[in-house]
């Protein structure tokens, strides 16, 4: 009766800790939506608001403005006033920036909205995997954080199918009976449907927050002990609760980095590893499939609807090769999947412009070197820049030097969504992919020369690492 009832607490702190994991992840899934949906819309605000090149970069990457903006205060705030209150706050500006999007009256007024949604992302890009690692065991830790960017990936896929769904339903009803809103939403002006799709993930999120508990480690280091191991307890047991709650309690006081210690001469090679690797994660081309997908295949002679469909395709491969990742990176090692996959990359981005400088995008060859670009990439550069920077700085500031390397992605991504349609527009499409050819054979090279094997080391003796060198 004991071992039957030992099952059945385990068994309800199991369901416990993935509902709670599942709710987090919607962080995750609002974050890859909000940044793919612009694929989308991007062809249909272009011609409906007459945008130039310029303006078509203002547009995507005003979003990204808005993610620096909730990365800059993020970090402290969450600090101050805990974890799950910056969590709904990001639910919040998802869910207004949905609503503003799918009814803005005019092009300032949208980009207003993008804003907000791109806070919404720069806070959840924080928060919610720093409140998935507080809240976890440490036996599963690892894993349920690399669920956020699976997460991340099906929000990626879930736009691409949303978008395509609502194009076909615009193309084939005629919108009688839907009411002058619906009509304008869903047929007449359909980019403001798929923004507007935006706000079902983000009342789910919230609502699901308002079920979830604040992360005990954040709750025992603000003094309240008690709650944090209640908290702790319903995860584990009363044992491990108070175990780890000592634990929390007694490196609470060792917890006292500086800004100053992030740039020390100790931390230089590290903290260049760790900016290096989101810097070129963006710059490898990423978003501009992501972004300017439909685009690119249009001038590739596909038109939209094929576009959107290819699209599809895309997010499936970016899916499924990110659970990959999951599945290798603790076999491999990270020095190994990394370095496989900006080659590939490599490669196939060079493949890609050169499809485009000898005019033979219509044939399959350019959406299978663009496919296999994006499996390069989900199984590396995508997933492993945020693995291998949690593993290099000591616990002390982490945190600190994480926001740097997340300020710097998304500074790096921002930078991309203005040059893109520039680049497109100017050097071409052969060119551009060339561009991102080049930045991947750098990631490649900062890796094979700057980046130590990680895998099955103590965070402990990792920093013996940098300290032999």
């Amino acid at each position: 009766m004991n071992q039957q009832n030992s099952k059945s607490v385990q068994s309800r702190s199991t369901l416990f800790l993935v509902a709670i994991t599942l709710v987090a992840t919607l962080g995750g899934l609002l974050f890859g939506f909000d940044m793919a949906v612009i694929s989308g819309v991007l062809p249909f605000v272009k011609s409906q608001f007459s945008l130039s090149s310029a303006t078509e970069g203002w547009f995507v990457s005003s979003a990204l403005v808005g993610c620096i903006i909730g990365v800059s205060f993020s970090g402290d705030l969450s600090d101050r006033i805990g974890r799950k209150k910056m969590l709904m706050l990001a639910a919040i500006l998802f869910l207004l920036s949905a609503i503003g999007s799918a009814l803005s009256s005019g092009f300032t007024l949208l980009i207003l909205a993008r804003m907000l949604g791109g806070m919404g992302v720069g806070v959840a890009s924080i928060v919610a995997p720093l409140y998935i690692s507080e809240i976890a065991p440490a036996n599963v830790r690892g894993r349920l954080v690399t669920f956020y960017q699976l997460a991340i990936t099906a929000g990626i896929l879930v736009a691409y199918l949303t978008n395509a769904g609502l194009l076909s339903f615009s193309l084939n009803y005629k919108g009688s009976g839907l009411g002058d809103i619906l009509n304008l939403v869903l047929v007449k002006e359909v980019w403001r449907g798929m923004l507007g799709l935006g706000t079902v993930p983000a009342l789910l999120f919230f609502t699901g927050l308002c079920f979830v508990p604040e992360s005990p480690r954040w709750l025992i280091q603000q003094g309240k002990n008690d709650e944090g191991i209640a908290i702790l307890a319903k995860i584990t047991n009363m044992a491990s609760a108070q175990k780890d709650a000592l634990l929390i309690q007694n490196t609470k006081s060792q917890e006292k980095g500086s800004y100053k210690e992030v740039f020390s001469p100790a931390m230089r090679k590290p903290l260049l590893i760790g900016l290096l690797l989101p810097l070129f994660s963006q710059f490898s081309g990423i978003n501009a499939v992501i972004y300017y997908g439909p685009r690119i295949l249009s001038d590739a002679g596909i038109n939209i609807t094929n576009a959107l469909l290819g699209q599809i395709v895309f997010g499936i491969a970016n899916f499924l090769f990110t659970i990959i990742a999951i599945w290798k990176v603790d076999k491999m090692g990270r020095r190994p999947l990394y370095i496989a996959g900006s080659l590939g990359a490599t490669v196939c981005l060079a493949f890609t412009g050169i499809c485009f400088y000898a005019g033979t995008t219509s044939s399959i060859s350019l959406v299978i070197s663009i496919i296999l670009f994006l499996a390069c990439f989900a199984f590396s550069i995508g997933p492993l820049k945020f693995v291998i920077a949690s593993e290099i700085f000591p616990t002390k500031i982490r945190g600190r030097a994480l926001a740097l390397s997340i300020m710097v992605m998304w500074i790096a991504d921002t930078i991309v969504g203005q040059l893109t349609p520039m680049f497109l527009g100017s050097v071409g499409p052969a060119a551009t992919f060339w561009f991102f050819s080049a930045c991947c054979l750098l990631s490649f090279w900062v890796v094979y020369k700057l980046v130590p094997e990680t895998k099955g080391k103590s965070l402990e003796e990792v920093q013996e690492i940098w300290a032999g060198h």
